[in-house]
């Protein structure tokens, strides 16, 4: 008889077997990324445009200069929020795409809260209207969970449709009842006070204080996704809904719990946007970073961290979208094309996951 020894694998490579799906996590979309930008590169040079040219110039615009950095440090807020708005629901297998209509009503609700607390100090007006920015998103998005749950209603559809009825909603209310008789050509609230206005951040360029608020979210949504059991009962709710129903676990709150602060978010989008960039609510509060919000959340694979640097990025894109215009000849909207061939490369490359030999510990020699 003969011996046989079955080798086992070392801890060096179960270690590594385990960061495989963490890496194929962050290969993947970073090469959808780059596909869509050689795709759209192809696009650029049917029009007889230069891709060097053209991504040269969302470096210059973006990232070149503290001038550039602060055109993109201002927009990453709004981004971050409306990804977390994504990302949130996501865990729970959820595609909700309507965080725009939380934004505008946040907005709406922060600048109409904001002309009722004239006088009123500081840190309590903002305080409240931050409070009613977040509430009225978390009522809007979590109707939508609460649909999903109760009624069965397809939450992607119908958050698209409540963003609609929430654009209509706020063009009645800023050119009706709260309109400031002042706002002639563009019809909008009363113009809230400086002591009501989101300052910016002692950081040395002019970026408010929305960026670290946003930042701080996206750290807190990662701790109660990946660190509690809240989190834990929603990824296996995410993963299989009756196989969560059969263990107890409350599929219903955490579908609503989860819109709903995904709501919040977005709602707090529309509060730094009110009172930090516009100071009223008009019509510039549709600005579709609800709909940018959506690739934020899918180039990050929903992960609250890698949210952060992929807002970063997109709000580069955004900034440079008008000296494209003005040094190219393109249509401002340019940047929109971009961005929507690499939401689609990335919607294709999602059937890739698991697909791919060096992403499997059998091809490493591991265990599956």
């Amino acid at each position: 008889m003969s011996d046989t020894t079955t080798a086992s694998p070392s801890g060096a490579s179960v270690a590594f077997a385990q960061w495989l799906p963490r890496i194929e996590a962050v290969v993947i979309p970073l090469a959808a990324l780059l596909g869509g930008l050689l795709v759209f590169s192809v696009f650029l040079l049917v029009l007889g445009k230069s891709p060097v040219d053209f991504y040269g110039l969302i470096y210059k615009a973006g990232f070149s200069t503290p001038f550039s950095w602060q055109n993109t440090l201002s927009r990453v807020s709004p981004l971050l929020f409306a990804a977390l708005c994504v990302a949130l629901p996501a865990r729970l297998g959820l595609v909700v795409i309507g965080g725009e209509g939380a934004i505008v009503l946040g907005g709406l609700a922060a600048a109409v809260l904001g002309t009722m607390l004239i006088g009123a100090p500081s840190t309590l007006g903002l305080l409240v209207m931050a409070i009613g920015a977040a509430g009225i998103g978390a009522l809007w998005i979590g109707a939508v969970g609460w649909m999903r749950f109760k009624r069965g209603v397809n939450e992607t559809i119908a958050s698209l449709l409540m963003a609609y009825i929430a654009i209509a909603l706020m063009n009645h209310f800023v050119e009706g009842p709260f309109r400031d008789p002042a706002s002639l050509n563009k019809p909008s609230t009363a113009p809230l006070p400086d002591s009501l206005r989101v300052g910016d951040m002692p950081i040395g360029i002019e970026v408010h204080w929305g960026f670290a608020v946003g930042v701080l979210a996206c750290v807190l949504a990662w701790v109660l996704i990946d660190r509690t059991t809240i989190g834990f009962a929603a990824r296996i709710a995410g993963d299989n809904v009756r196989a969560a129903q059969v263990q107890g676990l409350p599929v219903g709150k955490l579908i609503i719990g989860f819109t709903a602060l995904g709501g919040a978010f977005a709602g707090l989008a529309g509060f730094f946007e009110a009172s930090a960039i516009h100071g009223a609510a008009n019509g510039s509060l549709v600005a579709g970073y609800g709909y940018t919000g959506i690739l934020v959340a899918f180039l990050a694979r929903h992960n609250p961290l890698a949210i952060i640097p992929v807002a970063i990025l997109l709000a580069g894109f955004e900034a440079s979208s008008g000296l494209i215009q003005r040094r190219m000849d393109l249509p401002d909207a340019t940047i929109l094309v971009m961005e929507g061939i690499v939401f689609v490369v990335l919607l294709f490359s999602e059937t890739l996951y698991g697909k791919i030999a060096v992403f499997d510990p059998k091809f490493w020699g591991g265990r599956a």
